[in-house]
């Protein structure tokens, strides 16, 4: 687990990363739904990057606090959901599909522009240079914790982005109740995270971070990644 010290130092290079991919997750789906015709976000001061309107207090606060403790070897958390009406948008389903998908694709955007900084910084910061390790790392841990987001996500349990990419294309009563299961999401949750069943979603997420940093190390000529 490592002494406080050392979770300390991890949580350091993991929460402007995590900031970033929480933020601008959330933002995405509000520009997303801005454009096909729904400003609720928008009024509400949520159609912003800076993270203070987006900071949940147990999601932004608790929860990464909770990872240093513990130890956790990736940061958790969330930030608050901006709100959407899909009843504005110019077409339902196709609105609340992009819409959804929009938050999960924002992180999959960002870990590839992050495996881009990750090759940038070994090619052209020198390694003396005294900030040179936590950008490196903080580039690294940024691939992973988009991918871990974004993948996350795409889980069909309400209320996450997969139940409403999944409600789309179910008829509207089936949807219905399927939205329903919502009310009992975090219990669920709580139960798959302490029987273990989420570190199947390690796999995934490890293919990806490691086959977007070795492209982008043949990208850019990288030849002892």
């Amino acid at each position: 687990m490592g002494s406080f010290a050392e979770r300390f130092q991890m949580m350091s290079v993991q929460i402007v990363p995590f900031i970033m991919a929480v933020v601008f997750h959330e933002f995405a789906h509000g520009f997303v739904a801005h454009k096909w015709g729904d400003d609720t976000a928008k009024n509400a001061g949520r159609l912003t990057l800076n993270p203070l309107p987006h900071m949940d207090p147990i999601g932004t606060v608790l929860f990464p606090l909770i990872n240093m403790l513990s130890g956790m070897g990736l940061l958790f958390g969330w930030a608050r959901p901006v709100p959407i009406n899909p009843n504005r948008f110019h077409k339902y389903k196709h609105g609340l599909f992009w819409v959804s998908f929009a938050g999960p694709g924002m992180n999959f955007v960002l870990a590839i522009i992050s495996a881009a900084v990750f090759c940038m910084i070994k090619l052209w910061v020198p390694q003396d240079f005294y900030l040179y390790e936590p950008l490196f790392a903080m580039a690294y841990i940024s691939v992973s914790l988009n991918y871990a987001l974004g993948i996350f996500n795409l889980i069909p349990l309400p209320p996450l982005d997969g139940s409403k990419i999944l409600g789309v294309f179910l008829p509207y009563e089936a949807a219905r109740k399927y939205e329903m299961i919502a009310q009992y999401s975090f219990f669920i949750l709580m139960a798959l995270l302490i029987t273990g069943v989420f570190s199947v979603l390690a796999y995934p997420i490890r293919f990806f971070t490691n086959a977007t940093l070795y492209l982008m190390a043949l990208l850019f000529g990288i030849s002892d990644f």
